[in-house]
C-alpha cells in the first residue's frame, strides 16, 4: 500500500469516525439545521449513513450542490433548440441526456434523429470538432467553478487552433451568490453550512467570508471521505457551541485559503459574472458566467440564435423545494411512484449526484 493509499485510509478509520461522533453529540445543540451544498456530499451523506449518526434536533438538509439539478428548465430548453439546429453536434456530459426540458431531452431529441455525443471533457468535444469540420459542435457547459476553468482553456485552445466549429452553451454558475438565497430563506432557517470541496479547490476560502462575518453563519469546507464529513460536521458542532461563526477549511489536503490562482484566471479570462436562474431559487444576480466579448465566437448561442420554446414546469415535481433544503425527497408525492432514476420526471432523481437519486438508492 502506498503513500497515498494509506492516508485515504486513515479517513475510513472506524475509530476516528467513532471519536468524531462522540465529539457532535457532546458539542450539538438541542436543535440546529447544518446544510451541505456539494453533490458528492450528498452521496457521502447518504452512502455512509452520517444522516442516521446525527444527535436528535440535529438536520442535515441537502441543497444546491449538484450543477445538473440546479439548471433550470429554461437552459435545457437552449441546449434541446440548438440540437435541432440542422448542422449541429451537442457535445454533454452523460447525465444531462436524461435531463427533462419543458417538452423534451436530449435523449428524446437524439431518438429522433438530432446528433448527440457523450463526451468526458470539453477536450472531447475539440477533438469532435477537429475530426468533424462538416459539423458545428457545441459544447453544453455545465457547472460551478470546478469545471469552469476547463471550459476556459477550452476555448482558449479552441482560438488558438483556428477552430471554427467549436462553440459552448454556458450555463455554469458560481456557489457563492446562491448560498446567500438560501441562508436567507425564512423556510429554512439555517445554522451552519458543509462547504463544498471540489469548487473550494478552485475558489479558496474568502469568497464565503461573509457568511460568518455578515450572517453570523459558521461555514467549514470538508472532503468527501466519512471522516472528512464527519470532522467538518464536529467542527461546527463546536463553532455553534462556543458561540463562533467562522469559515474554517478542515480539507487542508485539498483547498488552500486563496484557491487555486491559475484557474481563476483563466475564468476571468474567457468569462464575466452575470445573472443567472437556478432551479428552485430563481435568478441571482451575479451568480452565472457568460462568454466574454472577446470570446463571442465561441458562445454558441450568440452564433446560431435558435428558436426556443415556451418553458413549462413539471407538475407535481417538487425538484425546486428539495434544492432549497425544505422538503426531504421522499416527501415528494411523485417519489418512487411516478419518479424513478429508470423514468425520472426532475433532475435531482437524474444525476447521480441528486438528492432524489441519492434517496432512492440510499433509504
Amino acid at each position: 500500500m502506498d503513500a497515498m493509499q494509506q492516508e485515504l485510509k486513515a479517513f475510513k478509520d472506524p475509530a476516528l469516525a467513532r471519536g468524531l461522533i462522540e465529539s457532535i453529540q457532546a458539542l450539538a445543540p438541542e436543535s440546529a439545521t447544518l446544510m451541505e451544498v456539494c453533490g458528492t456530499h450528498t452521496v457521502a451523506i447518504a452512502r455512509n449513513g452520517i444522516r442516521g449518526l446525527m444527535p436528535e434536533g440535529t438536520r442535515l438538509a441537502s441543497g444546491p450542490g449538484c450543477p445538473v439539478c440546479v439548471t433550470s428548465n429554461h437552459d435545457i430548453d437552449k441546449v434541446i433548440a440548438l440540437a435541432r439546429v440542422p448542422e449541429v453536434t451537442i457535445a454533454t456530459f452523460g447525465d444531462m441526456t436524461r435531463v427533462p426540458g419543458s417538452t423534451s431531452s436530449l435523449l428524446a431529441e437524439q431518438a429522433a434523429g438530432r446528433a448527440v455525443e457523450i463526451v468526458y471533457s470539453p477536450l472531447d468535444a475539440l477533438r469532435l470538432a477537429q475530426e468533424n469540420s462538416d459539423r458545428q459542435i457545441v459544447f453544453v457547459g455545465v457547472g460551478f467553478e470546478t469545471t469552469t476553468p476547463l471550459v476556459a482553456m477550452a476555448i482558449k485552445r479552441a482560438r488558438a487552433m483556428g477552430l471554427k466549429n467549436f462553440t459552448v452553451y454556458g450555463a455554469h454558475k458560481n456557489m457563492p451568490g446562491a448560498l446567500e438565497v438560501i441562508i436567507n430563506d425564512p423556510a429554512l432557517k439555517l445554522d451552519a453550512l458543509i462547504l463544498p470541496g471540489h469548487v473550494s479547490t478552485i475558489i479558496g476560502a474568502e469568497p464565503y467570508r461573509f457568511l460568518a462575518e455578515k450572517y453570523g453563519i459558521p461555514g467549514v469546507i470538508t472532503g468527501f471521505e466519512p471522516v472528512d464529513v464527519l470532522q467538518g460536521i464536529a467542527m461546527i458542532m463546536r463553532q455553534l457551541h462556543e458561540g463562533r461563526a467562522e469559515i474554517e477549511i478542515a480539507y487542508a489536503r485539498g483547498v488552500m485559503p486563496e484557491g487555486n490562482p491559475v484557474a481563476l484566471a483563466a475564468i476571468d479570462e474567457v468569462f464575466e459574472t452575470c445573472s443567472a436562474t437556478w432551479r428552485g431559487l430563481g435568478e441571482i444576480p451575479g451568480s452565472g458566467y457568460r462568454i466574454r466579448e472577446e470570446f463571442a465566437d465561441f458562445d454558441a448561442m450568440r452564433r446560431f440564435q435558435p428558436d426556443v420554446e415556451e418553458v413549462r414546469e413539471h407538475a407535481g415535481c417538487r425538484c425546486g423545494d428539495v434544492l432549497r433544503g425544505i422538503m426531504a425527497p421522499s416527501e415528494c408525492p411523485l417519489f418512487r411512484k411516478v419518479c424513478t432514476p429508470e423514468n425520472p420526471v426532475g433532475p435531482c432523481m437524474v444525476s447521480s449526484e441528486g438528492s432524489c437519486a441519492a434517496y432512492y438508492r440510499y433509504y
